[in-house]
């Protein structure tokens, strides 16, 4: 039963790296329940502590970090937990269920289904794409997160639903020159060089001065300085107004 089970997960994991799956939902990757750790903002300014809580953001991250989510697992040398015998899937998990927007962690995870294949990698409760829709139902405007979820989604050819993820993010950057430099690379890697290139000169109009990605669009030659700023024309009151000021006081030569 048990090498059943396992072949049949391997086929469905082939079915799902071939395909894609645009399916995911919270039906299928399970609800964000609050357990006795979690779910926690993997961003310490957006963290809510649960009733009760008594440590700070960090140190819930550390003792994550520090059972699960060590070097040993984020490489994906093998488990962490459990005597560290085996892949490091259930760590992985662990980590995703606890902080679920934890940014390195889905790296990991994506790098995991890569690594095997598949989208059921051993030892991971939820597909890989699960993890993505759990860290964006759970954090909507995370910003990284949905950068992310649009490098696993093009990785599969969806480059629709990468370019929806990154117009999302781009909504919610708002003054974040660091966020439009991410989203620009990550239009880049879509070829979609209109929006890179919109991107780029947001991130430049708020104070940050990399280069890579005009570099970038330099080389397949989609760089354009951005416009100047142009005054509009004055309105004919404000003439008047201009023109009043000027004059000299009635009864002056």
């Amino acid at each position: 039963m048990a090498t059943f089970r396992t072949l049949l997960l391997a086929l469905m994991g082939i079915f799902w790296l071939q395909s894609g799956n645009a399916e995911v939902s919270a039906a299928l990757c399970g609800p964000l329940k609050a357990g006795h750790y979690g779910p926690y903002d993997y961003r310490p300014a957006n963290h809510k502590p649960n009733q009760g809580d008594q440590l700070s953001h960090a140190e819930r991250r550390a003792l994550v970090e520090d059972y699960h989510f060590t070097p040993r697992v984020e490489n994906l040398i093998g488990a962490q937990s459990g005597g560290s015998i085996g892949p490091p899937g259930k760590d992985l998990s662990y980590t995703l269920r606890a902080f679920p927007n934890n940014h390195r962690a889905l790296v990991s995870v994506m790098r995991y289904g890569e690594k095997f294949k598949t989208e059921t990698p051993p030892g991971m409760q939820y597909p890989v794409e699960c993890y993505f829709e759990r860290a964006i139902r759970f954090a909507p405007d995370d910003v990284i997160t949905r950068i992310l979820y649009s490098t696993y989604l093009n990785k599969y050819k969806r480059t629709a639903e990468a370019a929806e993820q990154l117009k999302i993010s781009s909504g919610l950057a708002k003054d974040s020159p660091f966020s439009h430099y991410n989203i620009g690379l990550a239009y880049f890697e879509l070829k979609e060089y209109a929006a890179a290139l919109q991107s780029a000169w947001r991130a430049k109009e708020l104070g940050f001065d990399r280069i890579d990605l005009s570099e970038k669009l330099k080389a397949v030659g989609q760089w354009r300085e951005p416009p100047e700023a142009v005054e509009p024309p004055a309105s004919p009151a404000a003439e008047a107004t201009s023109a009043a000021a000027s004059s000299p006081p009635l009864g002056e030569k």
